[in-house]
């Protein structure tokens, strides 16, 4: 496992979509957006999936992913890892509370733990 630089979490604190890519078992590719990608700790990230049927159905035929947070001001961060789908648990319970006020119920959270990654 991988640990996240400080550099790496400072522009994914900053930069928002992270865009998630995902394969699914026969290998078709997906890219989506997520405006709620974050740090959880020094080998995690996750996101909250709202409406991402394609990504999650991806996640669970093939946890492997690749995301990358790109700047204006051309820093960007790749990450490498592999991807847990959560419907249930404290991490899912933390994201159901949170976005509670926008009247938004998510259908998972998606834990990431961290192979590789690379601030530019």
């Amino acid at each position: 496992m991988a640990k996240l630089s400080e550099e790496a979490k400072k522009i994914i604190g900053e930069i928002h979509p992270g865009l998630i890519a995902t394969a699914s078992k026969s290998g078709k590719p997906n890219v989506s957006a997520k405006g709620s990608f974050r740090v959880l700790d020094d080998e995690h990230v996750a996101f909250t999936d709202v409406n991402s049927p394609r990504t999650v159905a991806n996640l669970k035929e093939n946890p492997q992913v690749s995301i990358i947070c790109l700047g204006a001001d051309r820093r960007s961060c790749r990450i490498w890892g592999s991807a847990e789908v959560l419907d249930s648990g404290p991490l899912y319970d933390e994201a159901v509370a949170a976005m509670s006020a926008r009247n938004i119920k998510p259908k998972h959270v998606v834990r990431i733990t961290v192979i590789d990654s690379e601030p530019k």
